[in-house]
């Protein structure tokens, strides 16, 4: 097996690796710290689509955990990219929150209910059945459907909350049409966040805590893959995969001396 090169830059996923259940995974702060001290690039990643940059910066601010706001990479702001890409100038009708409204109006698409382009679907804790019907019907009428990420379920302090997966099989079911999701796993999000930041795939690292998100979207980008211990997935859940991760480790405090 070819030697990989040196990690030069470093994607590390948000829950379950630096913060668990609303407080930091121990090392955490040292580190994001070490990595802003190498200068070398970063980017901490999230599917969740619900909050903005500035939010999530503010939201680990809190927790005693700095990130600058330009290192961090959201499956909205991906999903916005993607569409300003694919259709620049257009218009959605959007289910979700301000990460997600807010990134496509910043690349200049307008929110309608009347013909859009694309029907977008994000992350909410509102899901009404009155903007699940619109979208639907919308779809019907030949809107394309994307979605920001396939997670089924996310994390809260009082156990599982349903995602935009599965909200997602519920249009698929009523439309028969399946979304195109832009987030993890999609390596699509992985190399969109790469450019960004300048770095390439043979010399950077994934950082996850899940199998089938973090790991193998590192995996199909090409860059070497570390698991944590520390959230969704056990010790004993990585053999029912037919991938595996380039190591396994407890915890992202075990990482702070490879940087």
């Amino acid at each position: 097996m070819a030697e990989r090169k040196p990690i030069e830059s470093w994607l590390t996923d948000m829950d379950g690796v630096l913060i668990h259940e609303g407080v930091p995974v121990p090392g955490a702060e040292r580190f994001l710290k070490r990595l802003q001290e190498s200068g070398r690039p970063f980017l901490v990643l999230t599917n969740n689509s619900i909050y903005t940059r500035r939010d999530l910066k503010a939201r680990l601010s809190r927790m005693g955990l700095e990130v600058p706001v330009e290192s961090i990479w959201t499956s909205a702001l991906a999903t916005a990219q993607f569409l300003d890409i694919q259709r620049p100038g257009g218009t959605a009708y959007v289910i979700g929150e301000a990460g997600l409204t807010t990134a496509l109006h910043d690349v200049g698409y307008v929110l309608s209910d009347v013909a859009p382009d694309y029907v977008v679907l994000g992350e909410t804790r509102t899901y009404s059945f009155e903007a699940l019907t619109k979208a639907i019907r919308l779809i019907n009428d030949g809107a394309r459907f994307i979605a920001t990420n396939p997670d089924h379920t996310g994390p809260s302090t009082e156990g599982a909350l349903p995602a935009t997966g599965s909200v997602a099989a519920l249009i698929t079911k009523a439309t028969g049409r399946d979304p195109y999701f832009v987030g993890k796993p999609n390596p699509l999000m992985m190399r969109t966040g790469l450019n960004m930041i300048g770095a390439h795939s043979e010399s950077s690292a994934m950082v996850g805590d899940r199998m089938d998100t973090d790991v193998l979207a590192g995996l199909e980008a090409g860059m070497e893959t570390f698991l944590v211990l520390t959230g969704l997935t056990g010790p004993d859940d990585v053999d029912r995969f037919p991938f595996r991760p380039s190591a396994v480790v407890d915890s992202i405090a075990d990482l702070v001396d490879k940087i």
